[in-house]
């Protein structure tokens, strides 16, 4: 007899991940453009913590997080009973959506957006609503305000948007929240929000104060370059928190993470000296770009986005430089990286135009 399954769980879509490049044999250094990663390694004193930390990896870590979530509260100017953390703003994400959801509820979100908000919505018995981004690539607040009915139970607003890129300007994201429930919370998804420069961005943590319904969603895995210890948070309304809180994976956010993003914390302007080189190098590839005659999205965030139709055969094409991207159905991310990946880039989408004009 068949092991009964989830039958609505068949066709969850699985989140994909950037690909690894491909094996090369002629010498060509090969880069991984496809998953926004920092390509700047922990800082010494971050590693240094990390080494402290590893000591006692025979030890549960601090299941409160209580050492991290008091720096949060410190760094952000927020009660600590407002800060919960879990393994990546992708987890908290999904105890996120685990502590408002009922069954056939529904959570409103930009599409194309962060690929976990359907996958975690469909876990957790809800109803996507996926609201279309604008002609310009962009999160249409005012259709995302239509969206919401009685049976919303959660909206994200995602700004920067990931994977193409533009931001929400203040104002608009204050007229959106007046039109929104007091009763539904609003995550506002900030994880690339250390690269924007726009002086008109929304401010999240502004409005959290303001807001008894906002909450704002970050990570530690892109800015901070931790990536792979998986350490991401939320700043919410203290009821809210508390439930995220009660639905994270038990000791998920170890000691070794937990060290890290604190030391992360305390090391920022070094840290954010490597996201103005990011910037600038985005704001390079963003022209050098144009200038071929390629049509972008402003980017606030550490990729930029290609509107494109053969989006995999475009992905081939960079494989064929040694460049391994993320294609969507309805263009290519890239991710700012090493100058020698940038520039390589550059030649990629340059030779891309030969081929097909």
């Amino acid at each position: 007899m068949a092991i009964r399954m989830r039958p609505d769980l068949a066709n969850l879509p699985a989140y994909k991940a950037g690909q690894r490049p491909a094996e090369r044999t002629d010498g060509l250094a090969t880069f991984k453009i496809s998953s926004n990663e920092n390509p700047y390694p922990p800082l010494p004193s971050v590693l240094e913590a990390i080494a402290r930390a590893a000591q006692n990896s025979h030890r549960y870590p601090d299941p409160l997080c209580t050492d991290l979530i008091a720096a949060l509260a410190t760094r952000f100017d927020v009660p600590a009973e407002n800060v919960a953390v879990g393994t990546g703003s992708v987890a908290v994400c999904g105890q996120l959506n685990s502590a408002t959801i009922t069954p056939g509820s529904e959570v409103v979100y930009p599409w194309r957006s962060f690929e976990a908000y359907p996958i975690w919505t469909s876990i957790a018995h809800g109803v996507s609503v996926q609201v279309p981004l604008t002609a310009d690539w962009a999160v249409d607040l005012d259709a995302m305000a239509d969206a919401v009915t009685d049976r919303t139970s959660l909206v994200f607003v995602c700004t920067p948007n990931n994977p193409t890129g533009p931001a929400v300007k203040h104002a608009d994201l204050v007229r959106f929240i007046d039109r929104i429930p007091a009763h539904v919370p609003v995550v506002i998804d900030e994880a690339y929000v250390e690269f924007a420069r726009d002086p008109e961005i929304a401010d999240g943590l502004a409005l959290h104060r303001e807001r008894p319904n906002v909450a704002v969603l970050r990570t530690f895995s892109k800015a901070y370059g931790l990536a792979a210890l998986r350490v991401g948070f939320v700043i919410a309304p203290p009821e809210l928190a508390d439930y995220v809180r009660r639905t994270a994976t038990p000791f998920g956010v170890s000691t070794i993470a937990q060290e890290a993003a604190i030391a992360s914390l305390n090391d920022e302007a070094e840290l954010f000296a490597r996201v103005d080189a990011l910037v600038e190098e985005r704001r390079r590839v963003e022209r050098a770009l144009r200038e071929q005659g390629w049509h972008l999205p402003t980017s606030e965030a550490n990729f930029i986005w290609l509107p494109l139709d053969d989006t995999q055969g475009f992905a081939a094409h960079a494989e064929t430089f040694g460049l391994t991207v993320r294609p969507f159905p309805e263009g290519v991310r890239i991710t700012i990286a090493e100058t020698e990946a940038n520039d390589r880039f550059i030649e990629v989408c340059a030779a891309w135009q030969a081929l097909t004009s």
